[in-house]
This record gives C-alpha cells, structure tokens and sequence, in this order.
C-alpha cells in the first residue's frame, strides 16, 4: 500500500490528471483515520474538478512562463538553488540502486514526482541496490528510511504545506493534503521501526 501512495502521489505531481485518471481517483473511498479523510477530500475534489481546468492549475502550481508558483525540487527546498549539492546526493544513490533517468524526461532527478517514484520502486523491489548477492527484491527498512531521510523527509512536508496555502491551488490543494498525511503517517512508521 506504501508503494501504491507513492506511485499515486508520484503520478499527481508529474502531470495534471486526465479525465478517466479523475473519474478513478473520484471513486476512491478512506476511512475514519486522518489519511483516510485525506483521501475522501482528494476524492471529492475529482468528482468535482474539470479536467482543462485541472490542467491549468497544474501548469500555473509547476510549469509557469514566467515562473511557477511552486517549485517541486529537493535542491530548491534544501539550498534554494537548482542543481545543487542534494541532486549530486541523489544521483549517487540513483547509480547505487541502478536508477536512471528516463528517456525524454526533460525535470531533473530531484523532482518530487520522481523521488516519489524512485522510493515505491524501493518498496516493491522494482529498484534493488546492489550487494553482489546476486538477489534482487525490495530494499530492507533501513535502506527504505536512509533514503527517505535523506532525499525526502527533510523537505517534502514543507512543499506539501507549501502547496496547500497556494492561491492557485484548488484540486492540488487536496493532493497536497494527503501528501502531508502520508509523510506523517511514514515518518512515524521509520521511527516505530527504528
């Protein structure tokens, strides 16, 4: 399930929805717990929305002209710079686990969209670091809480709280609101872990 947020997260942050991915995330149902409420607005927020305007939410929020109003990058948020010393972290452990950038992907690795990508393909195995055992499967607990400290716990909180108080922000208000959750929900787990 970890990895599912992850990759669901990873999939709103990359691009707007389209329609059918709207109509499907319309459908999903939480529960009584904070997350789960988290989940209802973000469903309710699809059944609500319009794709187009989705859309132009979406390229005001990340993609702007003249700048973005938010700036989904661990180096911004850590250093606030681009292509700084926490890309140069990342990419080191990109080439530890066999990661590599996907043709045509025109963001750098330390999107969020992509750290959120790379750490479900931790979680199910799709990644594997390699120690020479010769077996791949997915990353032990340790290895799963290093990299999340080291790449996302530190900043994506703020970016999520940051895109929740965004003016532009309608339905990205609520994808932002189960970001926080579940960066909650897993800083918690690591330290129970621990």
């Amino acid at each position: 399930m970890r990895a599912q947020v992850y990759a669901l997260l990873a999939r709103l942050l990359a691009a707007a929805p389209d329609g059918d991915f709207l109509s499907a995330l319309g459908a999903m149902r939480g529960n009584d717990s904070p997350f789960g409420a988290a989940i209802e607005r973000l469903a309710a927020a699809a059944r609500a929305a319009d794709p187009a305007a989705v859309a132009d939410e979406f390229a005001v929020l990340f993609v702007g002209v003249a700048g973005s109003e938010r700036t989904p990058y661990a180096s911004y948020y850590l250093t606030g710079f681009l292509n700084e010393k926490p890309l140069a972290e990342l990419r080191d452990d990109m080439a530890r686990f066999g990661i590599a950038r996907a043709d045509g992907v025109t963001e750098s690795e330390d999107h969020i969209a992509s750290l959120f990508e790379m750490m479900s393909g931790l979680i199910t195995g799709a990644f594997a670091e390699d120690d020479g055992d010769g077996e791949d499967g997915p990353l032990d607990i340790a290895g799963q809480k290093a990299f999340y400290d080291r790449h996302i716990g530190s900043w994506a909180g703020r970016f999520f709280a940051d895109l929740e108080t965004s003016p532009s922000a309608g339905f990205y208000r609520a994808v932002a609101g189960v970001g926080q959750c579940f960066l909650a929900v897993e800083a918690q787990a690591f330290d129970l872990a621990a």
